[in-house]
Parts: structure tokens; C-alpha cells; sequence
């Protein structure tokens, strides 16, 4: 008699596909850390007020202070699972997947403008959040914001060239990672979720994040189904 879960059975199902091969991963040491933001904030002349275009966590969870948030709108790049997380939402062994800006289309998100003063040590901070691995490219992207203003937001956008860019996945990988990816912020379902919600809250659903967020959810759900009646027939035997 089979003493499986359903939820057990879903996650068990093989993927061909997944856990990627990446490599040993390498956290940035405090001074490539430093050296990467002062090469980012290079042209900044330390009073003016800066902006921060958050597309994914950092709009329902941006862990700093700021003096405005406003809805607002890139062009030229889109939001996707893009990147495969190692630390924050997911292991070595089972990467999870998170949010990156890659090339083309537009995306919405939350533009947070931070006090000139004081700003260093929470941008310090926010490196360390983003920037473990150098996995994105600190880029300086005009930024239309709601009330019609235009600013140079500061945001992270996906490099193509390191081992953890994704490309684009099948449904099936991206199940997968729902199913069993959890690292030091949690579960990359979790954080698919909330970004979901936080954007539907903010007035500028992704329509394309919650049709792929839904059809992995179904086909998980149709998995425990199938997995209980294997389970039910187990057991009368």
C-alpha cells in the first residue's frame, strides 16, 4: 500500500530538463560588491534624489525607505523567470527561479525614488540583496512614470551571458520549480505569487506571469488528482 502523498507525487515526477547543470556557484566578495555599485552610481552627484524601478519582490517587499513610489512603465525590455536562483529562492541542488528584465517589449512596475541623503548604506544593502552572484546588470532605464514624468530609474536587468540566465522554459520546467524550489526568502511559488498579486493590486495585472502561474498550478492539481486515485487504488489491492 502506497503511503505517498499527492503533493510527494507531484514533486517526484522526473523532468528532463531540471535541476539545470550550472556549476559551482561563487557569491561576490564585499569588495566586487562595492566596486560594482560605485561603478553604478558613478555619474551620481550625491544630492540629488535617486530612482529605482522594481518590476518583481521589490514591489511588495522593497526594504528601503523612499520618499515616493509611483506606478510606471520601461520600454525596450519585459519581465520574465529568466534567471535561476541558488540562494534566494532556491539551492544548489534544486534552483529555484526569479524575475529578471530581458530584452524587448515593456513592463510595468513600481518606480521608488530615495532620498539623496542617506541613500549609501540602503543601497549597500539592496546589492547585497540583488547582487549576490552578479546575475544582472545594474542599468540606468528611462522610466515613464504614471502622472507623465519622465526619470532614469535605476533597475536590474538580466545578463545573457552567465550560466543562471534561463532562456525561455517550458511550463513543465517552471511546474517543476514550483513544486520543490525553496531557498533563504522562501519558495519561488511563494514569490511568484505574491508579484502576481502585488501587481493585480497596483492596478497593472501581468497577464502573461498569472496565465503561466495558473496553468502550472492546474497542471499540479491535476498531478495530485491523478496521484490520489493511484494512491486509492493501491490501497484496495
Amino acid at each position: 500500500m502506497s503511503t505517498s502523498s499527492p503533493e510527494t507525487d507531484t514533486r517526484s515526477t522526473p523532468c528532463p530538463d531540471y535541476p539545470p547543470a550550472l556549476g559551482e556557484p561563487r557569491l561576490l566578495t564585499e569588495e566586487e560588491l562595492r566596486a560594482s555599485l560605485e561603478c553604478t552610481l558613478r555619474d551620481w552627484d550625491r544630492k540629488s534624489d535617486l530612482w529605482l524601478f522594481g518590476y518583481g519582490s521589490l514591489i511588495w517587499n522593497p526594504g528601503l525607505p523612499s520618499v515616493e513610489a509611483a506606478r510606471s512603465k520601461v520600454h525596450g525590455y519585459h519581465r520574465g523567470l529568466y534567471l535561476w536562483s541558488r540562494v534566494n529562492r532556491g539551492t544548489p541542488e534544486q534552483p529555484g527561479l526569479v524575475l529578471a528584465l530581458d530584452r524587448g517589449g515593456s513592463c510595468s512596475g513600481i518606480a521608488f525614488r530615495l532620498a539623496a541623503e542617506g541613500a549609501m548604506p540602503h543601497l549597500e544593502a539592496l546589492w547585497r540583496r540583488e547582487m549576490p552572484m552578479g546575475s544582472y546588470r545594474p542599468t540606468w532605464l528611462p522610466c515613464v512614470l504614471a502622472d507623465g514624468r519622465r526619470v532614469d530609474a535605476l533597475a536590474f536587468v538580466m545578463r545573457r551571458d552567465v550560466p543562471t540566465y534561463t532562456g525561455k522554459l517550458r511550463d513543465e520546467v517552471v511546474k517543476t520549480v514550483f513544486g520543490c524550489a525553496s531557498g533563504r526568502y522562501g519558495t519561488t511559488l511563494d514569490y511568484v505569487s505574491r508579484t502576481v498579486h502585488a501587481l493585480r493590486e497596483s492596478g497593472m495585472p501581468d497577464r502573461a506571469l498569472e496565465a503561466l502561474l495558473e496553468r502550472c498550478r492546474e497542471e499540479r492539481r491535476e498531478a495530485g488528482h491523478d496521484a490520489d486515485r493511484q494512491t486509492g487504488q493501491g490501497s484496495a489491492q
